[in-house]
C-alpha cells in the first residue's frame, strides 16, 4: 500500500502515475486487439461493426463503471483517514452495490439491444455483425464491472502496480484468445467478443486472489456486509453522480455516433481506427486524472488541504505538456498509425482519420485540463459539479452531432471531441476555484482553531 499524505507531492504523483498509465494502456489493447484483428482478418465491414457498438458500451458499462470509481473514493478518503474499519465497510458496500446495478444493467441491456442499434442507424451490412458483438459485450459485462472494482478499490489504498501486471497478463491472453477463436476457431466477430469477456474474467480472478493472500485490510466477512443505511447512503451520493456522468457523456456519444452511421461505413470505420490511437495517446492524461483522484481524497481524509493544491498546479503543468506532445504525434504521423489498422491501400479511411486527427490533436490541452480538475473535485467528493459538466459535453456533442455534421459532414463530426471538452472547462474550472478557495479556509482554520477540527469525511457526507 502507499500513503499519498507523505512526501514530495509531485514525485509520488509521477511513479503512481506510470504503473497506472502502462495499465491504462494495457487496458487499451482490449479494444485495441478487437480493432486490429478484427481489420486485418476479417475486414472494414467488420471492423466498422465493433466501432459501432463503441457508443452503446460506453453509455450501459461506462455507467457501471463510473460507479465503481466513485465508491473506491470514499474507501481512499478512510485510508487516508486511518480508519481501516471504515475502509472494510467501504469495500464491503461496493461490492452489494455494484453486484446490484451489473445484475440490473445486464438484463436490461439485453432486452433492448435491437432497438438500440435500430435508433442508432446502424448501417444494415454491419448489422448482423454489430448485434453479436454487443450482445456478448452487454452479456458479460458483469466481469468488466468487477475488474473495475477490484482494481479502483486496490488503488484507492495507493497501489497502482500490481492492477497493472494483471492487466498485462489479461491483455496478452485477450489477444491470444482473439487470435484463437478468429483464425483458429472461425468464431468471426463473436470470436473478438468471447476473448475479451474472458480475458476481463481472469483478470478478476488475479484480484481476489490477490486480495485474499496479500491485503489483509481487504479482508472481509459476514459482519461488513451487515449495511448501514447512512454509509450506503454516503457511497451513493459520490458513486450516483460519476455514474450519471459517465452516462450523460456516453448518451452524447451516441448522438454522434448515429450521425456518423449516416454518413457510411467509411466514416465509421475511419472514426473507429483513429480513436483508438486516440485512446491511446491521451492515456497519460487520462492517468494523471485518475492519480489526482485518489491523491485528493487520501489528502482530504489526512486534512492535508494545501498539498492537494499544490499537487493539482504541479499535474496540471506535467499533464498539459503530455497533451502538446500527444497532439502533434497525431498530426503528424496520422495516417501511417491509422494503416495499421486498414491497411495504407484504402485512401479515404486515411484521409479521413486524418481529419480526425488535426481536429483532435489540436485541442488535447482542454483534455488534459478536464481530467485533472474532474477527477479532483471527485476525489474531494463533489460529484455533482462533474455531472454538470457531463451535461454540458452532452449539449455539444448533440450540438456537433445535429448541427454541424448536417453543414460540415465528416468534420462537423470530429468537432463535436474538442466542442465536448470546452464545454465540461466551463463548468469545471469556477468549481475548482471555489474548491480551492475553501480548502484554503480549511487549513487556515485548523491552523488557528485545531481543537474545532472536524473529521474531513463527516464533511464529505454533509456535502
Amino acid at each position: 500500500m502507499n500513503d499519498l499524505t507523505k512526501g514530495k507531492p509531485l514525485k509520488l504523483i509521477f511513479w503512481f502515475t506510470i504503473p497506472l498509465l502502462i495499465g491504462n494502456i494495457f487496458q487499451q489493447f482490449y479494444s485495441l486487439s478487437d480493432t486490429l484483428i478484427v481489420g486485418q482478418t476479417l475486414g472494414v465491414k467488420a471492423l466498422a461493426a465493433v466501432g459501432s457498438t463503441g457508443s452503446v458500451q460506453f453509455l450501459i458499462i461506462g455507467f457501471a463503471q463510473g460507479l465503481t470509481a466513485g465508491l473506491s473514493i470514499l474507501t481512499a478518503q478512510y485510508f487516508g483517514a486511518k480508519d481501516y474499519k471504515g475502509v472494510r465497510r467501504s469495500f464491503a458496500i461496493s461490492i452489494v452495490v455494484s453486484l446490484i446495478v451489473g445484475i440490473i444493467l445486464t438484463i436490461i441491456s439485453m432486452i433492448f439491444v435491437d432497438h438500440i442499434l435500430v435508433l442508432m442507424q446502424t448501417p444494415s451490412d454491419i448489422m448482423a455483425d454489430a448485434r453479436t458483438f454487443l450482445q456478448i459485450m452487454l452479456g458479460g459485462m458483469l466481469a468488466p464491472i468487477a475488474f473495475n472494482l477490484l482494481s479502483n478499490i486496490i488503488r484507492a489504498l495507493g497501489d497502482s502496480r500490481t492492477p497493472l501486471w494483471f492487466l498485462i497478463v489479461s491483455s496478452l491472453i485477450n489477444i491470444g484468445l482473439e487470435l484463437l477463436f478468429i483464425l483458429g476457431f472461425h468464431w468471426g466477430i463473436a470470436g473478438a467478443g468471447w476473448a475479451t469477456i474472458l480475458a476481463q474474467l481472469i483478470a478478476t480472478l488475479m484480484c481476489v486472489v490477490y486480495i485474499v493472500a496479500k491485503v489483509p485490510i481487504l479482508h472481509i466477512g459476514r459482519r461488513h456486509f451487515k449495511l448501514v443505511w447512512s454509509e450506503v447512503k454516503a457511497h451513493l451520493n459520490v458513486g450516483l453522480p460519476m455514474a450519471f456522468q459517465m452516462s450523460i457523456i456516453a448518451i452524447g456519444t451516441i448522438v454522434l455516433q448515429a450521425a456518423l452511421n449516416s454518413l457510411g461505413t467509411n466514416s465509421v470505420a475511419a472514426t473507429t481506427a483513429a480513436q483508438k490511437i486516440d485512446q491511446v495517446a491521451t492515456q497519460p492524461l487520462m492517468s494523471f486524472g485518475v492519480t489526482m483522484a485518489t491523491f485528493a481524497a487520501q489528502n482530504f481524509g489526512a486534512h492535508k488541504y494545501e498539498r492537494i493544491i499544490k499537487g493539482v498546479k504541479q499535474t496540471m503543468w506535467l499533464s498539459g505538456s503530455f497533451s502538446v506532445a500527444a497532439g502533434l504525434i497525431e498530426i503528424i504521423w496520422g495516417k501511417q498509425l491509422v494503416g495499421l489498422f486498414v491497411g495504407h491501400q484504402d485512401m479515404a479511411v486515411l484521409n479521413l482519420s486524418q481529419t480526425y486527427f488535426n481536429v483532435i490533436g489540436s485541442t488535447y490541452i482542454l483534455l488534459s485540463m478536464l481530467f485533472i480538475m474532474r477527477n479532483t473535485l471527485q476525489g474531494l467528493g463533489r460529484s455533482a459539479i462533474p455531472t454538470l459538466a457531463g451535461a454540458a459535453e452532452l449539449f455539444m456533442r448533440v450540438f456537433a452531432a445535429l448541427i454541424l455534421v448536417r453543414f460540415f459532414a465528416y468534420p462537423g463530426a470530429c468537432s463535436s471531441e474538442p466542442l465536448a471538452w470546452l464545454g465540461s472547462c466551463a463548468v469545471l474550472l469556477p468549481a475548482y476555484v471555489k474548491a480551492v478557495r475553501e480548502l484554503r479556509l480549511r487549513a487556515r482554520n485548523e491552523r488557528e482553531h485545531p481543537e474545532k477540527v472536524a473529521p474531513a469525511l463527516e464533511n464529505v457526507v454533509k456535502e
